[in-house]
């Protein structure tokens, strides 16, 4: 494909979607910026792609200030299969899903799942303004984890970095290294669980329906800083789980990251991660848990 035609139609598309919303008029309750009329001080929604049980709201809960509210919305695409292109014709909920939680006196909204910034075909650019717009128009911010990752490393300093793409299939985290090479990282190595070696194919990846065994959280990241040890970071795409010995809980990458750190002398960063960054970062608040560099950085 033309480049030059490709980031034309990327600008047409993120102009179409400005125009429409734009004839949009929307004004925030005015009785959510009363404090006494809101369950909590800070009030955080969440929403996921259809078809995933969502850890985000447990997970921020959980490593939040008791001041700290959270509520869910879960997208409703009943023929959803996680496709790309399903993703790209839905785009327009996230607007909806903004406007239910500024109706509901949310303080910021957060989008689960990395791969709906690439599969908008907007670029980095047109995703930054749309959510910017989507802020500004409904009065709360909004934050897509897959933009938050690229924040995050911004913020970090981060120039080098290395993919640990988990269960992600090969359309998808290639989506993600070409749009963190849009945003100016240099990606050092990429790679999924089958071209790491621990499963044989895509077909088996799937069937394991996002959760793995404990042991190849560290397994797959010793691979990846073997392939990549000049990387300034490494990171995991999308919400991989990781099943903890003993009791069997399914654990995303934040519950791993401070350890994982440990072991590799870097930081390590997953999109459930950098997106929790982001909306700690716009509520002022910082985590009251154990966690890795980039939660850490952050001060209450």
């Amino acid at each position: 494909m033309d480049i030059e035609h490709s980031e034309g139609e990327k600008y047409r598309q993120a102009d179409d979607l400005r125009e429409r919303i734009s004839m949009i008029k929307y004004e925030k309750p005015k009785h959510w910026a009363i404090p006494r009329n809101k369950l909590f001080p800070h009030q955080v929604g969440f929403t996921c792609p259809p078809i995933d049980w969502d850890a985000a709201p447990s997970d921020f809960l959980r490593m939040a200030p008791e001041t700290v509210g959270v509520h869910g919305w879960m997208l409703h695409v009943p023929d959803y299969r996680h496709q790309l292109d399903q993703r790209k014709q839905n785009f327009g909920m996230m607007e909806d899903f903004v406007q239910c939680m500024a109706n509901n006196g949310a303080n910021v909204c957060g989008q689960v799942g990395s791969n709906w910034v690439h599969a908008s075909g907007l670029g980095v650019e047109g995703i930054r303004q749309h959510c910017e717009m989507l802020s500004e128009k409904y009065e709360t911010p909004f934050h897509m984890a897959g933009y938050a990752m690229v924040e995050a490393l911004r913020a970090m300093n981060v120039e080098k970095v290395a993919l640990n793409a988990a269960y992600h299939r090969p359309g998808w985290w290639q989506g993600t290294v070409n749009f963190w090479k849009e945003a100016g990282f240099d990606v050092l190595w990429a790679g999924n669980f089958v071209d790491q070696g621990w499963f044989e194919t895509q077909e088996e990846v799937d069937g394991m329906h996002w959760c793995f065994d404990g042991d190849l959280a560290r397994k797959s990241f010793e691979y990846v800083a073997d392939k990549a040890p000049d990387a300034d970071a490494y990171l995991i795409n999308g919400m991989c789980n990781f099943r903890r010995a003993g009791d069997g809980l399914a654990q995303r990458p934040v519950h791993l990251e401070a350890d994982l750190e440990a072991l590799l002398g870097k930081p390590v960063i997953g999109h459930d991660t950098a997106l929790y960054w982001r909306i700690f970062k716009t509520l002022g608040i910082a985590p009251t848990t154990r966690q890795g560099a980039l939660l850490s950085s952050l001060k209450g």
